[in-house]
């Protein structure tokens, strides 16, 4: 016999999930060019979360961001970094309905520069990013 009760719990709201079409920006040059959608749209938002530092634009709440920026130049190195950076980059983006596993991190240093490699699973399926930070 369970020590806790077998309630059942009815199913009040059933989310939909919201379109994910949104301006399309050019990270190069910093302009806006046409639209997006589906997987586009998901690495758009990967891209943009992980470039932009949190708690530094009052535009965004405290969820959006990265603080990737905190730990460079702090002296951290090896598998801690690594550890961070997959911590970080993971907060940065996991909150998103349309993720639902970022996985298979690959963090290299060259120089003062970090290049993150990881997968995201999306309904739109798998997602591979390669960026330098």
């Amino acid at each position: 016999m369970p020590l806790e009760p077998s309630i059942q719990i009815p199913q009040l709201y059933q989310g939909t999930t919201k379109p994910s079409k949104t301006y399309a920006l050019d990270f190069k040059t910093g302009e806006i060019k046409g639209k997006v959608d589906g997987r586009d749209a998901i690495k758009q938002f990967i891209l943009k979360a992980i470039k932009t530092a949190r708690y530094r634009h009052l535009i965004y709440s405290s969820n959006y961001g990265c603080e990737i920026e905190e730990l460079i130049g702090r002296g951290f190195t090896g598998p801690f970094m690594e550890a961070e950076i997959m911590r970080v980059t993971t907060e940065a983006i996991i909150y998103d309905e349309r993720i639902t596993r970022v996985y298979d991190f690959k963090v290299s240093a060259t120089g003062d520069q970090v290049e993150v490699m990881f997968s995201v699973e999306t309904p739109e399926g798998v997602l591979k990013i390669n960026e330098v930070i």
